[in-house]
């Protein structure tokens, strides 16, 4: 049997879960302090070093940094033509104007992208993905995603769809605490 300090697995084999120690060293550390928070923001923080470590490796081995795929992707999921404004990619992609333009520079030196001036507004520029850079994000779309499928399939196709709805609650309810609706992508730096 576990011990309380030990959680089971999806195996039901017990495993240490530091968590959980972290919790409880703080109770009787300082008596009445909120600990609730420790055992989703602590596996939050840690999720998202293991998950976005593990994205940048599929990455490398693919030859594409998180951010031009961010880029690439964004202007992908847009539909045809595959253009959209550096605003709209800037508020899609939820990153800063300067992001956004390092980003499309950066692509279009590797011929991933073309940018053009917009019609009918100063200063709109449309920026274009390239045949190479709708090859690259469709090969590497499917090898992150079927990955990060993969980490998460510990979990019941029921239990991801409860887990999605509960973060967004979550995500959503810090956003609006915080006044802050910016979300920058996981690993960004």
């Amino acid at each position: 049997m576990a011990r309380d300090s030990e959680a089971q697995d999806h195996h039901g084999r017990a495993s240490s879960y530091p968590v959980e120690e972290i919790a409880a060293a703080w109770e009787r550390e300082r008596p009445g302090t909120p600990v609730s928070s420790i055992g989703i923001v602590t596996p939050i923080w840690q999720l998202a070093k293991l998950l976005g470590d593990d994205r940048r490796r599929v990455l490398t081995r693919a030859g594409v940094d998180p951010a031009t795929l961010d880029l690439l992707s964004v202007l992908r999921r847009s539909g045809a033509p595959y253009t959209l404004t550096t605003r709209e990619l800037g508020h899609r992609s939820m990153v800063t104007a300067g992001a956004v333009s390092q980003r499309v520079a950066r692509a279009e030196r590797e011929g991933l992208v073309t940018r053009r001036p917009g019609e009918g507004r100063p200063r709109t520029v449309l920026v274009e993905l390239t045949p190479a850079g709708h090859e690259l994000v469709e090969a590497t779309v499917g090898q992150v995603l079927h990955r990060e499928a993969e980490l998460i399939d510990g979990l019941t196709p029921e239990q991801q769809k409860q887990l999605a709805g509960l973060l967004r609650i979550l995500l959503q309810d810090t956003q609006r605490k915080l006044g802050d609706d910016r979300i920058s992508q996981v690993g960004d730096v």
